[in-house]
This record gives structure tokens, sequence and C-alpha cells, in this order.
């Protein structure tokens, strides 16, 4: 048990998307691949791609020509990069996966009347489409994607963001990646790290104050905290 429960805090919890709500990976894969074609290169395999997540789509499109040794330059950076969210969100949930338990996790919180946000890298246009796909947009009193602020995660100020448009001047913020935890860490906001993500670091390296590995767990966990 961590000191964070001592805490007066509104019953606010931030989520972050892919790798803790739905798995996308494989459609990321996809999509990137596909930019990767039209310039002429082999494709990435997935292991590489997984480690290329989580600080948003332009340095992904990025890494991946670095990568491949593509021109990667701005203006190459910015083509890609429309190029993959052109391709991405015309299949955003095609193979991408809700965890098991999200949605009766969310469901019990939503009923003991917490309030529940988004803060992901992820661009607006797919966030919508994958959330609207699963049914899952009606859980959520804010959205805040990588593509409506100046910073991206792990700047705090994407989470500050989330706080403010959702009334609350702390939250619980659940991720699953290294960007994610220094993110909560930057903000002085408590975490709980979805084991079963994208990370690449150890939960005893990312040290958070909660982790989990079942949805189930959560609203017990989100009752400690506050």
């Amino acid at each position: 048990m961590t000191e964070w429960g001592k805490f007066r805090m509104a019953k606010t919890i931030i989520f972050d998307l892919d790798g803790t709500l739905i798995d996308s990976l494989a459609d990321i894969h996809a999509a990137l691949n596909k930019v990767l074609k039209m310039r002429g290169a082999k494709p990435l395999d997935l292991p590489t791609v997984r480690g290329f997540i989580g600080e948003g789509s332009a340095n992904l499109v990025r890494r991946a020509l670095k990568e491949k040794r593509l021109p990667n330059d701005a203006e190459s950076c910015a083509a890609g990069l429309n190029d993959f969210l052109d391709i991405y969100s015309a299949g955003a949930a095609q193979l991408t996966y809700v965890f098991d338990g999200v949605k009766d996790s969310l469901t019990r919180l939503s009923d003991q009347n917490f309030k529940l946000g988004i803060c992901t890298n992820k661009p607006l246009q797919p966030t919508k489409i994958v959330l609207d796909q699963f049914g899952l947009s009606n859980f959520f009193s804010n959205i805040t994607c990588g593509d409506q602020l100046s910073s991206r995660k792990p700047n705090p100020e994407m989470l500050h963001h989330a706080m403010a448009a959702l009334g609350a001047e702390s939250c619980l913020f659940v991720g699953d990646s290294e960007v994610d935890r220094h993110t909560a860490a930057a903000a002085a906001q408590p975490f709980a790290l979805f084991t079963k993500g994208y990370r690449k670091t150890s939960i005893e390296a990312l040290a958070p104050e909660y982790y989990f590995d079942d949805f189930s767990r959560l609203p017990a966990i989100a009752e400690a905290v506050f």
C-alpha cells in the first residue's frame, strides 16, 4: 500500500489507450509497413514496431524511416506521417481488440461515480474510430489526444489538460509504458501500471505506485487510492 490513499482526491481516473485499454499493435504494424512499402522498403517485424509505440505517430514514422535508412528530414517525415494516418485511419480497428475485462471494469468504475478520461499520444481521428468501434466512447467524459496540444506525453501538459477538462485537481493515471510512468511522475500523480502492454522495462525499475495484469483488479486499486 502506498501513501497516495491518504490524500483527498476527486474520484478521477485517466487512461492511456494503446497497450492499456486496447491492443492495437497489429493494425499499427500493418499500416506502418504499407508506408514503408510505398517507399520501396522491406517491412519491419512486429517486435521492432512495438518498441516504437508510445511517443506519438510522428515519432513512430520518424523512427521507422530512420530504421530503414530512408530520408527522414522534416519534409519526408511529414509526408510519411500523412500517409500513415490515412492508411491507419482507414483500418484502425481491423486487427485491434479490447483487453479482457476492460468493459466490465469501466462499467464498475462508472457505476461508482468515477470520472473517466483518456490521455493518449494517438491522434484524435483514429482514437475516435477505435473507441466508437468497440463501444467505449460513452465511458469517457474527456479524450485528450496527441494532435490537440503542442506537446505530448511524457510532457505532463497533456495529463494536466485532461485533468482540467474533467474538473479534477488530481487523478489516478493508468498506463502501460515507460512514457506513461514518466508522465505520471512529471505531473505528480499516482500511477497504475497495466503489465500486459508495451513496456520494455521491468516493473521493479518502473516502480509504479500500483500495478495489475487483470482489469478486474482495477476497481479495488481505485478504491485504495480514493
